[in-house]
């Protein structure tokens, strides 16, 4: 849940993160369709609390789940509720940025929210207030979670990712995967597949290519070296059971 990228592709678009998480972590379940309530949603499960960090619904919507919001807090549980259970709860309602504007988020740990619709929109609850900016969808943006680099280390991999694009005009998916996996300068504890002394380190890769009728989700188990490929239909009303 702790680096993502968004990148505009011709009559498409990718949302790709890397999930860097404890050792002590279950491994995750990989993607697989879920029906919740009305709706049908695409996204790996986390085997600890079952939630979700990334996941897309069968309306369109497209999201990408970071920790923080927009300075590193210090962390204070129990919680109420795990942030993976509370993006599955935005992500299943047919308008996810208005699922946020109203949902209840006293007593969650904060968080950051790239959502993909009809617009591009970063929604962070920083554990008081929550905030929403609107984004330009023909724009290419990367973020790294608050609670594990700090600026200097967000801004050298925002340099990455512009000499990355520099190089790559119109990068294909397994580019920018590629990127994912491989950039940096060396320094593992800031590389963009990260490891701090086996203590915390990135444990996948998924990214999603987005295109007007279906998104085709790619997962990277790194430490099983396999990866999932699965893929959903968009519809434009509710399912039946």
């Amino acid at each position: 849940m702790c680096t993502v990228t968004y990148l505009p592709a011709k009559d498409s678009c990718y949302l790709v993160s890397n999930r860097d998480e404890r050792h002590f972590r279950q491994k995750a379940f990989p993607p697989a369709l879920n029906k919740l309530d009305d709706n049908i949603l695409l996204y790996p499960t986390d085997a600890d609390a079952g939630g979700t960090w990334i996941a897309v619904s069968g309306y369109g919507h497209a999201a990408v789940l970071l920790n923080g919001a927009f300075e590193k807090h210090i962390s204070s549980p129990p919680y109420r509720k795990s942030r993976g259970l509370v993006f599955l709860e935005i992500m299943q309602a047919a308008l996810p940025v208005s699922s946020f504007s109203s949902i209840n988020l006293r007593g969650i740990e904060p968080f950051t929210l790239i959502i993909l619709s009809e617009e591009l929109q970063e929604c962070r609850w920083d554990g008081q207030n929550k905030f929403i900016r609107g984004l330009h969808k023909q724009q290419p943006y990367i973020w790294s979670s608050v609670t594990l680099y700090d600026e200097i280390t967000r801004q050298e991999r925002e340099k990455w990712f512009n000499d990355f694009l520099e190089q790559h005009s119109q990068p294909s998916m397994d580019e920018l995967l590629a990127f994912h996996h491989f950039a940096g300068d060396g320094d593992q504890h800031k590389d963009l597949c990260m490891n701090r002394n086996n203590e915390v380190f990135t444990v996948s890769i998924t990214g999603m290519h987005i295109r007007d009728q279906e998104c085709s989700m790619h997962y990277f188990d790194l430490s099983a070296d396999k990866v999932y490929e699965e893929t959903i239909d968009f519809h434009t009303s509710p399912i039946n059971s």
